[in-house]
């Protein structure tokens, strides 16, 4: 029985065109990027290049490009910039924000919540009561995901963005889920920071990027070196740094035709699993409905009348990988606290994400189990 793979919103698997150019570098020169011997400007042309293959996929300048281990530290690198530049001021963090956005904001500033709507949707009038609220003494920072890691929800950043601009208050969005999957044309949106996770779109585990507004001073929130123009402390992870900037590359070929190639592929894709799903009674989705308003190639699903973590496994008894905002199905031991906030049952959902190695095949497993594996399982609990 072969394997499906439908959790790419957890980590896609590497690119040929990722290997290639990690596999390059295995054969050298090796060197210290920062060195002045021929080897060291080798590395260091090979590291600019990377950085403005990424450049190019977010529509920034190169220079605004700090390469971090992944979009956990990027968005840790934010509030803790942030917060640095003004201390005991508050953080506005939605809890439908990223565990690394809401917990990294937690330790350094008092937060303030803002309401979302069933779908997970961020409200403005909310973000912009909460600014009016501290007006005496304004937020250090605001957070606004580009859309949401859980459900799909693409949410209203531009006008957040304006929001923000207007009270003069810096904004941080999260991209880690939208990266590489929707055209992220960052040099049109009014955002001081942007993080960025490579693995969601195929380049190596431990890579990813904060992005930062022309302009703007960030203290640096790992020290003890001058790399990334004294941004980021520490030996340049050369090896993922090449990977990403390859993966990159790939997606803004022909001025980003590949990218919103992959991304039709994806949203049919998924209607095709939403499709089969919904053939199952008691079965919904969580989130938008209308696939416009959601990343091209996620969705979550809501099982009525049994557990996700049973489904899950059943799911992958029939060889086929998704993911759950059940508890028992990743290393929390609390339940998803974005599927919390839009009043959804997290041990009730099951996500389905697809990416640049689906095939039709992986759609057409699914299909042909999901309906047998529900219908079992509410036999047992019957």
């Amino acid at each position: 029985m072969g394997r499906h793979y439908l959790d790419h919103a957890s980590t896609a698997p590497p690119r040929p065109e990722v290997a290639d150019a990690v596999r390059a570098w295995l054969f050298g020169p090796w060197a210290d990027p920062g060195r002045v011997h021929e080897e060291g400007r080798h590395v260091r042309a090979a590291v600019e290049g990377a950085r403005e293959e990424v450049a190019a996929l977010l529509s920034v300048r190169p220079r605004q490009i700090i390469f971090t281990s992944g979009g956990t530290e990027a968005a840790n690198a934010a509030a803790w910039g942030a917060a640095r530049a003004q201390p005991g001021s508050a953080i506005i963090c939605a809890e439908v924000e990223h565990s690394a956005v809401r917990e990294s904001s937690e330790r350094l500033a008092p937060t303030i919540p803002v309401a979302v709507d069933r779908h997970g949707r961020i409200d403005p009038a909310a973000v912009a009561g909460a600014l009016e609220s501290l007006a005496e003494r304004p937020p250090a920072l605001v957070h606004c995901q580009w859309a949401n890691h859980e459900v799909g929800t693409l949410q209203p950043v531009a006008e957040i963005a304006e929001l923000c601009a207007r009270a003069g208050v810096p904004l941080h969005v999260d991209a880690a889920a939208a990266a590489g999957h929707v055209d992220l044309d960052l040099s049109e949106l009014d955002a001081d920071l942007v993080s960025v996770s490579g693995h969601k779109f195929g380049a190596p585990p431990g890579t990813g990027a904060l992005v930062v507004r022309r302009g703007s001073r960030v203290e640096p929130f790992i020290v003890g070196g001058q790399q990334e123009r004294a941004r980021r402390g520490g030996l340049e992870n050369v090896p993922g740094i090449l990977g990403l900037g390859a993966a990159a590359a790939t997606l803004s070929a022909n001025a980003g035709t590949a990218l919103r190639r992959e991304a039709d592929t994806a949203r049919g894709q998924i209607a095709r699993l939403v499709t089969a799903a919904l053939r199952t009674a008691g079965v919904s989705v969580v989130g938008d409905p209308d696939p416009d308003h959601r990343l091209p190639h996620m969705v979550c699903l809501g099982v009525a009348g049994v557990e996700a973590e049973p489904v899950l496994l059943g799911l992958d008894r029939a060889g086929i990988a998704a993911h759950s905002g059940s508890a028992c199905s990743s290393e929390s031991l609390e339940p998803s606290p974005v599927l919390a906030a839009m009043g959804v049952d997290p041990s009730r959902s099951l996500r389905l994400s697809v990416g640049w190695s689906t095939t039709e095949d992986d759609v057409t497993a699914f299909a042909g189990v999901f309906d047998s594996v529900v219908a079992d399982l509410r036999a047992l609990s019957s």
